[in-house]
């Protein structure tokens, strides 16, 4: 694993900013820019010149600072071929599937659609760590605004499958919430439980309650368990299709 520095920090009311160093290569990549003041504020603590955006989906929310960002600092915005026309002061489109080079870190693009129709996410091996955006959140999903339920499960199957260790990092600080659902709708994981108590201990204190690793969300997520027989059992659910299950946990979340 390299040498690369990851700070999370708050944008806007409940948004993550995150950025990622990597010393070695001379690069600082913003994952999304949601807004211009909090990034600044944190470059500046870190003693970082801001290199790269990689932006994830057109949601204003994530690319609100992306030209205030660019004029300041020459920063290359890296974003989703599917949402190109979107996405503002786009320099470099990309597509699921591919790995580009940026300093001395290799960035995988995962096709993540579903939220939009074209988000994507960003797995940085050598940082152990994976940017989601709003297609996965701690034990919860992004809502399906453009994409169906078919689609938004493939996209998380395709996290899934990213080694337990990654950490995973998030668009919003939603966890709170999204652990309240999820015990509700799976009361009997004690694994949920563990979590749902650290997440509440966590936001007493005033702490994020990103990173956390993906193996942990394997095990207590329940979208990403839409296919586990224990989820479907304990959401009246069992043996129905994956997709069925999962469009039914995502509409009983979108009114909880």
């Amino acid at each position: 694993m390299s040498a690369a520095s990851i700070r999370q920090f708050t944008c806007r009311s409940d948004n993550f900013g995150v950025l990622l160093h990597d010393a070695e290569g001379g690069v600082t990549l913003s994952i999304d820019a949601p807004e211009e003041g909090p990034i600044v504020a944190a470059l500046e603590r870190e003693g970082w010149r801001l290199t790269h955006i990689l932006t994830t989906h057109h949601h204003n929310d994530h690319v609100a600072a992306n030209e205030a960002l660019k004029a300041r600092f020459g920063a290359e915005i890296v974003g989703p071929a599917g949402e190109r026309a979107k996405i503002p002061g786009l320099d470099r489109a990309v597509r699921g599937g591919e790995t580009i080079r940026i300093g001395s870190l290799d960035v995988h693009v995962i096709d993540t659609p579903g939220h939009t129709a074209g988000e994507v996410s960003y797995h940085v091996p050598a940082a152990g760590a994976l940017f989601a955006a709003d297609t996965l959140f701690s034990l919860g999903c992004g809502r399906l605004f453009e994409g169906d339920a078919a689609t938004m499960w493939a996209s998380l199957r395709r996290l899934r499958a990213l080694p337990d260790e990654t950490m995973l990092y998030c668009g919003h600080e939603y966890t709170a919430t999204n652990a309240r659902f999820a015990v509700d709708v799976d009361p009997g994981n004690l694994l949920l439980q563990e979590r749902v108590k650290e997440v509440e201990a966590l936001r007493v204190r005033g702490e994020a309650t990103l990173p956390v690793p993906l193996g942990r969300e394997k095990r207590t997520n329940p979208f990403l368990r839409a296919d586990d027989p224990d989820l479907q059992a304990a959401f009246g659910m069992a043996g129905e299709d994956p997709v069925s299950v999962f469009a039914a946990l995502r509409e009983k979340r979108n009114g909880y």
